[in-house]
């Protein structure tokens, strides 16, 4: 359903794409929100059996691959150099209680998943439909300006017509955007669960600052200037243009976004009652 005119609390343009897309992407694996959530819960060290015998539809060859993901993009810590030696959150880590809350609100509120899902399940759907390369600056080109034609979004987001057809389509398809008629020039514009993205994007960016300060410290400078630059500006009707120019210098979206992953299987609330965290943390 197309969204109302109304904009939301929080303002969908004023957040920066990039770091955004960033902070998303480190939370994106499938079974990270889970391993966080259950870490948070013990509130102590854990090792990675002790890990998987607490979520059980995962294998313990899975978790341990995906703590020692975490432990690299800095969301986890180990006591010890020992070869076993227990995982638990760093304070980096334990400040995803936030984001968890924000995206797991926003998926119960605008989503409908069927059933009793665990609020882990939310996070991680919520995490899939919004973390795909440059579909932050779609949404937030839409926000500004909708509705739109196609031409016009590619246009103003500075992105070839068909990787802006796939962000599109996958968007629909994720009920984030709608066509406003069945006809194939019809515009597009942002659905009422788009349209209540600002809080969710606000909670990702303050919680995306130690990410964007390590980027900046291993980026080329003009690089970082121009991505910087772009995700700092407001995308009202003329800084979205300016904000294009600065992201052709970029470089070309990679094919490693351009395809929909997988259907996950979705796990009932019953199974993981342990791991599920209380909406009170």
């Amino acid at each position: 359903m197309p969204a109302s005119p109304q904009s939301s609390a929080a303002s969908i343009g004023s957040v920066g794409a990039q770091r955004v897309e960033d902070a998303l992407s480190l939370i994106a694996p499938k079974w990270t929100t889970w391993s966080v959530q259950t870490l948070a819960q013990q509130g102590s060290p854990m090792r990675v059996r002790d890990v998987a015998t607490r979520l059980p539809f995962v294998s313990e060859q899975l978790v341990s691959k995906r703590l020692a993901q975490m432990h690299a993009d800095g969301l986890v810590t180990r006591v010890g150099d020992r070869h076993r030696a227990p995982y638990q959150l760093s304070a980096f880590g334990e400040s995803l209680s936030r984001v968890h809350h924000a995206l797991s609100d926003w998926s119960q509120a605008n989503l409908s998943l069927g059933g009793r899902v665990a609020s882990a399940e939310h996070v991680e759907d919520a995490v899939r439909r919004l973390h795909l390369r440059d579909s932050t600056a779609v949404i937030q080109v839409l926000d500004a300006g909708g509705p739109m034609r196609f031409v016009h979004i590619a246009e103003e987001a500075s992105l070839d017509n068909p990787w802006t057809r796939q962000r599109l389509n996958r968007l629909q398809v994720d009920g984030l955007v709608a066509r406003t008629g069945p006809r194939h020039g019809d515009p597009y514009v942002l659905t009422d669960a788009g349209r209540a993205l600002g809080p969710v994007y606000a909670a990702v960016e303050h919680w995306s600052d130690p990410i964007a300060t390590r980027n900046r410290s291993v980026q080329p400078a003009p690089v970082a200037a121009a991505i910087r630059t772009h995700t700092g500006i407001p995308l009202g009707s003329e800084n979205i243009r300016a904000a294009a120019a600065l992201r052709r210098s970029a470089a070309a979206p990679s094919a490693l976004f351009s395809h929909a992953p997988q259907p996950q299987p979705r796990v009932p609330a019953a199974v993981p009652t342990q791991s599920t965290p209380s909406r009170g943390r």
